[in-house]
């Protein structure tokens, strides 16, 4: 069942949407444009004073402050959407590694013990004629092994004829 919404809570996510479509339009920039060139045409009437330097200093302040938090607020949207995404065809593909699904939300050093698997996925791959034949290490090692009549890799698991994964080295 869906949680009730905020009255409020709904009216700023409409509104945070409505502001980020339009400011991010070829005529939200002219309209941006203009305003700096009526401000540069209005210099000699003010006499390029001080207040008239001010009006666009804090003008352009408060536009650039409120368009930060605009702007991160659908950059994390944006980046959730496409992780649940990445996450179904994760989940969806038959043979790929379910290691990979919420990986953003893994500490650094997971991140990176991932990064130097993977890394190492590509090193076995290279080592084959057809890069996109395995999906994991351990596949790439028993294939690359069987292939060429060699052990799997030290440290890397193999598939025994009875479906489960024995370690090797």
């Amino acid at each position: 069942m869906p949680r009730k919404r905020n009255i409020v809570s709904e009216f700023l996510e409409r509104f945070s949407y409505q502001a980020t479509r339009a400011t991010g339009t070829s005529v939200a920039f002219v309209v941006a444009l203009l305003v700096i060139v009526v401000w540069a045409i209005t210099g000699p009437l003010f006499h390029y004073s001080d207040t008239w330097q001010l009006v666009i200093n804090t003008s352009t302040t408060i536009v650039t402050f409120l368009m930060v938090f605009l702007i991160q607020r659908a950059q994390n949207k944006d980046a959730l959407a496409i992780h649940l995404k990445l996450n179904e065809i994760v989940a969806a593909m038959e043979g790929a590694s379910n290691r990979l699904i919420d990986v953003e939300d893994l500490s650094e050093p997971e991140i990176d013990a991932l990064r130097k698997y993977y890394k190492r996925l590509i090193e076995l791959a290279r080592e084959d004629d057809q890069l996109t034949m395995t999906h994991s290490i351990e596949e790439a090692a028993s294939r690359h092994g069987h292939k060429y009549k060699k052990p799997p890799a030290k440290g890397t698991k193999e598939k025994t004829s009875n479906g489960k994964a024995s370690k090797t080295g």
